[in-house]
């Protein structure tokens, strides 16, 4: 297969859908502060079946279960440190065997704030205190553990604010694997595109430009409208 980079060179790439919310329709408790990553855990077919139906819907890229999927967050769930790694490194094979070898993984990267599980992730207030330097720490063995499984892309999702997009950036830069930024945003009362916390998603969107390791930027988590 051509790189991911390549082929959205060549014109659109599907992704899937939402993968707690089809894991929910299937049945499944995504509650807990770990969400959809509890199922890393506890079921692991749960996870490999809905990647296969949105493979067999048309999705050409595969979402890994990992965007709440942290060291800390599944320490908190009583998890060690070496489990949490398997764990989180699974969730590329799991991804992987669902669209039966076809197709791209993207390992996602949830924001600082979804590992809190509070909803800050839509209000980006945690950057201040834990500050560019914290958040590159906190994301880089998340970020290692599914880039050395093979990710094909890493999708840093739901980037609340400028702050996180720098961390993510330049953690991506030193990993020099595939990435792509993807913003949750807010238009202002101007039409003006801006993060959760209030800076121009242009002005955070052009800080990826010199990067070379993302091939994509975006948005999720959005008012449709």
């Amino acid at each position: 297969m051509p790189s991911l980079a390549d082929a959205l060179a060549a014109g659109p790439v599907v992704l899937d859908g939402g993968l707690s919310t089809e894991l929910e329709e299937r049945g499944h408790d995504v509650s807990s502060a770990l969400w959809s990553a509890r199922l890393l855990r506890d079921d692991p077919a749960a996870i490999v079946a809905a990647h296969a139906a949105f493979a067999a819907a048309g999705a050409q890229v595969g979402t890994t279960a990992s965007y709440q999927a942290t060291v800390e967050g599944f320490a908190a769930a009583g998890v060690a440190g070496d489990a949490a790694a398997r764990l989180i490194a699974s969730s590329v094979a799991l991804a992987r065997e669902g669209q039966g070898g076809a197709g791209w993984v993207a390992g996602s990267v949830g924001p600082y704030g979804a590992m809190l599980a509070d909803g800050s992730e839509y209000r980006g207030d945690y950057v201040d205190a834990v500050g560019v330097a914290g958040l590159r720490a906190f994301h880089r063995p998340r970020m290692e553990l599914l880039a050395a499984a093979g990710a094909d892309v890493l999708a840093c999702e739901t980037v609340p604010a400028a702050a996180e997009a720098e961390a993510l950036l330049s953690e991506a830069d030193a990993l020099g694997v595939p990435v792509w930024l993807s913003l949750t945003t807010v238009v202002d009362a101007e039409g003006v595109a801006r993060t959760r916390r209030g800076e121009r998603a242009a002005d955070v969107f052009a800080m990826a430009a010199d990067v070379p390791a993302v091939i994509a930027v975006g948005v999720n988590c959005t008012a449709p409208a």
